[in-house]
């Protein structure tokens, strides 16, 4: 429940706060390890960098303006992959930023890389985990919306196509549409 509240305190009052954002600007959003976040080792569990992933993309979305055009078209945002690599642990009331970052698209994706850093002993951001998420928008109504459709809207995307791993990572561990079968056979 949480989490419901950290959103709302980013997207409603802190990101509006913030400069706005251009659709490939880095979005920092920071944070603090709280009491909730912890697990049994005493530092962040590992669930809740996904779940604080996504704050910091709402406020990325608020900020760069993509957020109220989805609401007036009767759009929103979902997860279809999201993978994340852990460098160093974030221990209690430790203060962090999430840095976001817009990769690319491909025809039915969009791909968001997200940084958890902190100072490093120099003083310059040192990245303590690293995730990569990949995206795709559906209507209120039913359906997805299309890439193509997404282009027409904010207008064309610089840096085109992603990179060919990510491209590859996002072909690999792609489930079957949900209306195809997909039955749980183990190999």
């Amino acid at each position: 429940m949480h989490m419901l509240f950290r959103t709302l305190l980013h997207v409603l009052f802190l990101a509006r706060r913030k400069p706005d954002l251009g659709h490939y600007d880095v979005a920092r959003t920071n944070f603090i390890t709280l009491p909730t976040d912890l697990d049994i080792n005493r530092h962040m569990n590992n669930g809740v960098y996904f779940s604080i992933m996504d704050v910091a993309r709402f406020d990325m979305l608020v900020r760069n303006g993509v957020w109220r055009a989805f609401r007036d078209k009767g759009w929103y945002p979902v997860v279809a992959s999201e993978t994340i690599t852990f460098r160093k642990s974030l221990s209690l009331w430790q203060r962090f930023t999430i840095e976001s970052k817009l990769v690319g698209y491909d025809d039915k994706a969009v791909y968001v890389e997200q940084r958890f850093v902190r100072p490093g002993p120099d003083g310059a951001p040192e990245v303590y985990a690293q995730g990569f998420i990949r995206a795709r928008f559906l209507r209120k109504s039913g359906g997805t919306v299309p890439v193509s459709e997404l282009i027409a809207e904010f207008g064309a995307l610089e840096g085109d196509r992603i990179p060919e791993w990510i491209e590859r990572w996002g072909e690999d561990v792609a489930l079957p549409a949900t209306r195809a079968e997909a039955p749980s056979v183990w190999h």
